[in-house]
């Protein structure tokens, strides 16, 4: 797939869906069988809560905050693996660290458990790689993010004392900074270049000016009245 054009390969839909399956086929075991995965979240500033940078995104409170983070983690999955399918993984895995780690660096002491951190995050670096790209398709792509995810902005302020918006934030901080350091990788703008059209050239001088070819049949007047 070329850096300016699109087209559908299986991973940008068979990971997103394998990733929303994991995590409810998790919740369904802790609910099942009793478990209570919470302990394996963020819980910040400890070596124990370390972990939780790894499993927080697959563990749940409950069957709404699941449900609240499946849909966008599935559109903003697809978004990435379809839109920059070249730089996907690179991104996913180490925004999910970054993410987890700043969290875990400043947060409440309690437990930090969801999916919606690396939702932030993908929402973040979906909406600002458009804007850092200048690319209209990608643009476009931002523009629906916005539509569609706009008022999750609040969210990455202590509005509610149950969510975690320490995780909101740092997602979101973290896909802006990635939207600029991989702004020079996956899809860029198409860019025209004059040296592509030759016809088009010669019709300017040496100095840019405006200087198209005489057409023949006038040198041949030209000619003729000299005889």
């Amino acid at each position: 797939m070329s850096d300016t054009k699109f087209s559908f390969q299986s991973k940008s839909l068979y990971i997103p869906v394998i990733a929303v399956v994991v995590i409810w086929f998790l919740y369904f075991i802790e609910i099942q069988f009793r478990f209570n995965f919470n302990k394996y979240g963020i819980y910040p500033q400890t070596i124990k809560g370390l972990r939780g940078v790894i499993f927080s995104p697959f563990i749940h409170g409950s069957a709404k905050h699941l449900f609240n983070n499946s849909i966008p983690l599935l559109a903003m999955l697809w978004s990435l693996y379809y839109f920059y399918s070249k730089i996907a993984n690179k991104v996913l895995i180490t925004g999910l660290l970054f993410t987890g780690i700043l969290t875990w660096s400043f947060a409440r002491s309690s437990y930090h458990i969801g999916a919606s951190g690396v939702v932030y995050f993908l929402v973040s670096f979906i909406f600002f790689s458009g804007v850092f790209r200048k690319y209209y398709r990608l643009i476009a792509l931002s523009l629906v993010v916005v539509f569609l995810y706009g008022s999750m902005i609040w969210y990455v302020f202590p509005v509610e004392e149950s969510i975690s918006w320490e995780g909101h934030l740092s997602g979101f901080f973290v896909g802006f900074l990635f939207a600029f350091i991989f702004k020079k990788e996956g899809p860029q703008p198409e860019k025209f270049s004059y040296s592509e059209n030759p016809e088009f050239e010669k019709l300017f001088d040496e100095n840019g000016n405006f200087n198209p070819p005489e057409p023949e049949e006038n040198k041949e007047d030209e000619l003729s009245e000299l005889n």
